[in-house]
């Protein structure tokens, strides 16, 4: 197949792309008329300034990202069997990883399909193309999908920060089959219910997933407060691994919901309780009445998504810090998580460290967690690795 040439601007440092980094960005390409013109989710033949061949990319001319590397092979032609190789690699990970099909399959470029999150649970598969030509191949790689895996249940996620960055509209539909309710989700000993149509990003969370079982070690005899909780990510896994009590703050009555479903599912609701509010709020009401657990854990969303916020995301992680710190007992372990990207494990860190001390409290760090193994980090894009797990023991 004889694609569209796009090529480097001159004096373009093409070693980075070489080397395996997947981003050629909008000052790092010529733009000329063609190019601007060429629709978003083209596929096209990448060249440096001497036209040698670098790889197959996709483009959008419309997003700082122009340019994604799909293959470095000049030959690759980018269709459904080829989709189907990647998604073959991805899923001989996962299967050696885990012993059920609840995962994420597909992490973007470190799975070899830029842009393209897909999470599986069970038979139902999430897709969430987050780039302009996964958009234009969603029906090959729903074929695809389904061949590789067997699954039979296949919903598009269209949502999210992502796609208007790529200037994708907002959208969730069933591609496949049909999806009743609630997804029954086993994890760590716990169960979850993963909405798949109205919840947050997938409907779950499973980068968490080791260091829930981390908490979950601390937790046993212990009273366990879950803050930023979502459908119960640590506090489940706290309950099943042997917690006297655990409450869930959330934001979203929703997902406190699905959160006391999964309890009763695990025959724990007796044991569990929830409070929806603002969790800084609710964090200050606690100190008020004078609350304390043996193990808090806050996993707040991202506050610094970007560069420009992270100062701002920073003094948020901070306060967050200092308002968990005082409702631990003492010896009892405080964990606080970080989604965001452009804050560095350095500067997450930091903050949360300096954080504790303003709670009037003196630490020792025992534990840093990251992302699972199913989402697997690009050694040469920073931001695949984005999620940091740091664990206290409070004096």
């Amino acid at each position: 197949m004889t694609y569209p040439v796009i090529r480097l601007r001159p004096k373009t440092d093409a070693r980075a792309i070489r080397h395996g980094a997947p981003w050629v960005f909008a000052d790092e390409l010529v733009t000329d008329r063609r190019t601007r013109a060429l629709p978003p989710g083209t596929i096209c033949q990448l060249q440096d300034e001497a036209r040698e061949v670098l790889g197959i990319v996709t483009i959008n001319p419309n997003s700082k990202i122009i340019a994604r590397m799909l293959d470095r092979n000049p030959d690759a032609v980018i269709d459904e069997a080829w989709l189907a190789v990647r998604l073959t690699r991805a899923l001989a990970l996962r299967e050696r990883l885990f012993d059920a099909p609840f995962y994420r399959l597909v992490h973007a470029e470190a799975d070899g399909l830029p842009g393209v999150v897909i999470d599986r649970f069970g038979n139902t598969a999430v897709i969430q193309p987050n780039a302009a030509w996964s958009e234009l191949l969603i029906e090959p790689l729903t074929e695809a999908l389904t061949k590789v895996t067997g699954v039979t249940n296949i919903v598009k996620n269209g949502a999210g920060r992502a796609r208007g960055l790529e200037g994708l509209p907002e959208e969730i539909n069933t591609l496949r089959g049909a999806v009743a309710g609630p997804i029954h989700v086993p994890m760590n000993g716990a169960t979850y219910m993963a909405d798949v149509l109205g919840g947050q990003k997938t409907g779950l969370f499973y980068d968490q997933r080791p260091n829930h079982a981390f908490g979950a070690r601390l937790a046993p005899g212990g009273r366990v407060l879950d803050v930023f909780s979502h459908v119960g990510g640590f506090s489940l896994a706290a309950l099943a691994g042997g917690a006297s009590s655990a409450v869930a703050v959330d934001g979203s009555a929703p997902a406190l919901r699905l959160a006391e479903e999964g309890a009763a599912a695990m025959g724990m609701a007796d044991r569990f309780a929830t409070r929806q509010g603002d969790a800084f709020a609710v964090m200050e009401a606690l100190a008020a009445e004078g609350a304390q657990f043996d193990l808090v854990v806050c996993d707040p969303p991202a506050f610094a998504p970007a560069k420009p916020a992270l100062q701002a995301g920073l003094r948020a992680y901070e306060r967050v810090a200092r308002l968990a710190a005082p409702l631990v007992a003492p010896g009892g372990y405080l964990c606080l998580c970080s989604c965001s990207h452009a804050a560095d494990l350095t500067a997450f860190r930091t903050s949360s460290t300096r954080g504790i001390g303003r709670g009037g409290r003196t630490a020792q760090m025992i534990h840093t967690g990251f992302a699972g193994p199913d989402h697997p980090m690009l050694p040469q894009l920073a931001e695949s690795g984005y999620l940091k797990s740091l664990f206290f023991r409070l004096d």
